[in-house]
């Protein structure tokens, strides 16, 4: 693919998006095994997509057993240079009311290291910078896109991402509070972190399904009622992907693009050649 391509991960609730044509399944093994699904490629609004359900069609996969290695590098070998990434997630503020949405800028780690997080090792050292996690031009874009389509969305904000898949303690969910956290969810990490790494512009458009169980005047949170609000909100995700294709330039002026290019330590002639091999779509341009 010779123009730019944007990608689009779906969460909880989000399996296909509406109105692309010249739809074609992709299915791609990687040198970290398969992705979670085959990737649906196509054009939305004149624009090359491909779309990835992260749980997999018919949510087959638990958030500490998706294989995000697998699936950043299938998007980054199809062409990807942006991905939008769809998740649910929890209201730890009273003011994101569940069926608000939330374009976050930080993230929290508070996973338990079951999880790959990165690209690097057998012979390769990197370090990416990751203070500011997202794309501030792409979450920016996905800010105005949502306001366009008529959704009540709330800029900036930290993400903690938890292990799951059980949800909060009433006390863990009344400390992360503590700590000034916006929202809650048990994706968007290592995805965006293995994101930076690959070089491709990450921004989360954030469905707001519950208050978690830490508010007194709201039931604690259950599966039922946030299939509830996401079968609300699907419809305005796929709203704010249509707009947000539309505001995308063809070229990138954000650092995401060159985030490897002092990254890697290790000397080049000593990188194995299966490791230079595997890593090739990734820093095979800085060896």
């Amino acid at each position: 693919m010779s123009q730019p391509t944007i990608g689009v991960i779906g969460g909880s609730g989000l399996y296909e998006i509406e109105g692309l044509t010249d739809v074609q399944e992709v299915l791609l093994d990687t040198p970290f095994g398969a992705p979670s699904d085959a990737y649906i490629t196509g054009t939305l609004e004149g624009v090359k997509m491909v779309f990835l359900p992260r749980h997999g069609q018919g949510h087959r996969f638990l958030p500490s057993e998706v294989n995000y290695r697998a699936n950043i590098y299938g998007m980054k070998k199809l062409g990807v240079e942006r991905i939008i990434s769809v998740s649910a997630v929890g209201s730890m503020k009273e003011e994101i009311a569940p069926g608000h949405m939330v374009i976050p800028d930080q993230f929290f780690d508070r996973t338990q290291g079951k999880r790959a997080s990165t690209f690097f090792g057998e012979g390769v050292v990197g370090h990416v910078q990751f203070a500011d996690p997202l794309c501030a031009d792409l979450s920016e874009i996905l800010y105005q896109s949502s306001l366009e389509v008529g959704a009540t969305t709330h800029k900036g904000g930290t993400y903690i991402c938890i292990e799951g898949p059980n949800f909060s303690t009433r006390a863990e969910s009344n400390i992360y509070r503590s700590w000034g956290v916006d929202v809650i969810g048990m994706t968007n990490i290592p995805e965006a972190r293995l994101a930076r790494e690959a070089e491709i512009c990450y921004g989360t458009v954030a469905l707001a399904t519950d208050y978690d169980c830490w508010h007194e005047g709201h039931d604690d949170v259950s599966v039922e009622a946030v299939i509830a609000i996401i079968q609300q909100n699907v419809a305005t995700a796929r709203n704010i992907i249509k707009a947000a294709v539309k505001r995308l330039s063809q070229s990138r002026s954000c650092a995401c693009g060159e985030a490897l290019k002092f990254a890697v330590m290790t000397h080049k002639e000593l990188i194995p050649e299966q490791t230079r091999q595997r890593l090739e779509p990734l820093i095979g341009k800085y060896l």
